[in-house]
């Protein structure tokens, strides 16, 4: 089925991804290759894909170790009538995180899960990227579309600098700008006022979070550097207060 024609696909399969903070994992049960599916935590890696934090002892994980492959199901959450909310099915492999990327994933992981922090030293918990190898998009009647990886993930080519100062960033402005936190979800976002605090940063934007709901601040343009970042960071603020005024 085509999409209809005010319909954005990857801007709503981008939002699925970086706002998603709960989703149904399908694997493979090993030995018996039976469908088993169950429900996680997840958070995203810099590029979008999900990231998980799962206990080797769970059966989920017993099973990705022995085959790879899973799906995971995404949706907005919204009140009323499940069906009518937007979703994603994402097919990809699941791969567990070495040293380097567990470094890189713990902080995005604990600022979309802070209780995440009293078990993510124990021995048999890791964290696993999933991925994507396809997305199929259900976004209602006239809005069901499938998407390659390269259309929805966000390219870090050139932007390493920024993936390398996200976690800095992300902590100065927990605790020094929780003001243009809370400007940039009320009056960019028309979210309602709170304990905004940043959870991850990006070349294509910025995750904000008060308790249950979660927000993603879209950059007028690509980032590449920490420079540019801070530069839009300010700008964002300023466009913020202007709004408010």
């Amino acid at each position: 089925m085509q999409a209809s024609s005010d319909f954005d696909p990857v801007r709503v399969t981008r939002g699925l991804l970086r706002r998603s903070r709960q989703g149904a994992l399908a694997t493979l049960s090993a030995g018996s290759g039976a469908p088993y599916c169950s429900l996680v935590n997840v958070a995203s890696h810099p590029d979008g894909a999900p990231v998980l934090l799962i206990s080797r002892l769970a059966r989920h994980t017993q099973n990705l170790l022995a085959d790879p492959r899973v799906s995971l199901m995404l949706d907005e959450r919204a009140p009323g009538d499940p069906l009518e909310g937007a979703r994603i099915m994402l097919d990809g492999t699941a791969e567990q995180a070495d040293q380097a990327a567990t470094a890189l994933l713990r902080p995005r992981y604990l600022g979309a899960h802070p209780s995440a922090e009293v078990f993510v030293g124990f021995k048999d918990f890791a964290f696993f990227r999933i991925r994507p190898k396809a997305v199929h998009l259900v976004a209602g009647f006239g809005r069901i579309i499938d998407l390659a990886p390269d259309q929805f993930l966000t390219d870090l080519t050139g932007a390493e600098a920024v993936v390398e100062a996200g976690e800095g960033a992300v902590a100065h402005m927990n605790t020094d700008h929780r003001e243009a936190l809370n400007l940039y979800a009320t009056q960019l976002l028309g979210a309602e006022p709170g304990e905004w605090r940043c959870t991850g940063c990006d070349p294509d934007g910025l995750d904000l979070q008060s308790g249950p709901v979660v927000l993603r601040l879209d950059f007028p343009r690509r980032i590449v550097t920490p420079a540019a970042l801070r530069s839009m960071l300010r700008e964002l603020a300023e466009q913020a207060r202007t709004v408010a005024c």
